[in-house]
């Protein structure tokens, strides 16, 4: 998430109340979580686990709750609850606006396209030309949509994020400024669900074709010309690289890469990465032929254990 313009690393300590290491003016540029965060942005990190990754990473500023050596060129904020503090940061800079019209003044639509009845378009959405967006289809805030994209009725693109932390009073949410960005000659079927980013983008890549009832999470970007089956489900912080093929009821676990051209058979369970062009079946998923191997030799089991029981 970029800033509409720079803030100096006092006023950025204002917002928050919270104690800054480092020039009063240095200059921040936006906010983002650590798997997309650029040279400018604010980065927060609140489990010394991850001290090192944040401190390291592209951040300029570190949002963090303890007083650490601040790293050559850049900046520290010093807070007791970096998570509440990056929230009030999103709220500041992204708060929620109602939207008091089916269709927002703010929204731009290309002429050519078709909105059917009873679709809801957020503030600032864009939609490029020659698109049909089909009944029941809820687009949130900010939404960017490309030309020639099919979106079938019920789908709702720019849900908040599935991101809570855990305290003892409750889970506590994770505030989502992100957006979702659908590139050109994209359909999705009906009833799909697509989240915006955290504070980035889920993206959607030129030419990907998805089915029904398809789960996508927070910040994850499909690829162009990807095919993904009906009852899929995406976690977030995922990369589905270029012309993968996802068949139904896959599940994919977050923060992972499936490389280019795979192909996932039905019912998979993808706990890690996998590499491009092979195809991959099973829970967790491997080899498809691998896998086939192994379930032909279970028919031989109790002829086994028939056979080392009269030995």
């Amino acid at each position: 998430m970029k800033f509409p313009k720079p803030y100096t690393l006092s006023a950025i300590s204002e917002i928050i109340n919270a104690k800054y290491v480092g020039d009063k003016n240095f200059e921040i540029l936006g906010m983002n979580e650590i798997h997309v965060v650029e040279k400018g942005d604010i980065v927060f990190v609140d489990h010394p686990k991850y001290y090192d990754k944040a401190l390291q990473s592209k951040a300029s500023v570190v949002l963090i709750n303890k007083d650490v050596p601040c790293p050559d060129g850049k900046a520290l904020l010093i807070s007791e609850d970096p998570f509440s503090d990056f929230n009030k940061l999103t709220n500041f800079f992204k708060p929620f606006k109602a939207s008091l019209k089916p269709i927002s003044d703010s929204a731009i639509i290309g002429k050519t396209s078709i909105i059917q009845p009873n679709v809801f378009i957020g503030n600032n959405v864009q939609i490029g030309e020659h698109c049909i967006i089909h009944p029941n289809v809820i687009i949130y805030d900010n939404c960017i949509i490309g030309n020639h994209v099919t979106i079938h009725a019920g789908t709702v693109l720019g849900g908040d994020a599935f991101y809570y932390k855990n305290r003892p009073t409750g889970y506590d949410k994770l505030i989502s400024g992100g957006r979702v960005v659908i590139e050109d000659h994209v359909d999705i079927g009906a009833a799909c669900t697509i989240d915006k980013g955290v504070t980035g983008d889920t993206t959607i890549g030129k030419g990907s074709k998805l089915d029904n009832q398809i789960q996508v999470g927070h910040d994850t970007l499909i690829g162009k010309k990807c095919l993904i089956a009906s009852q899929t489900g995406i976690a977030g912080c995922v990369v589905v690289e270029d012309e993968v093929t996802i068949w139904g009821q896959v599940g994919i676990i977050s923060g992972i890469t499936i490389g280019k051209g795979a192909v996932i058979y039905a019912q998979a369970g993808i706990a890690k990465s996998l590499a491009g062009g092979k195809t991959y079946w099973g829970s967790p998923a491997g080899e498809a032929r691998d896998k086939f191997k192994e379930m032909a030799s279970m028919r031989y089991l109790p002829d086994l254990i028939k056979q080392l029981k009269r030995e």
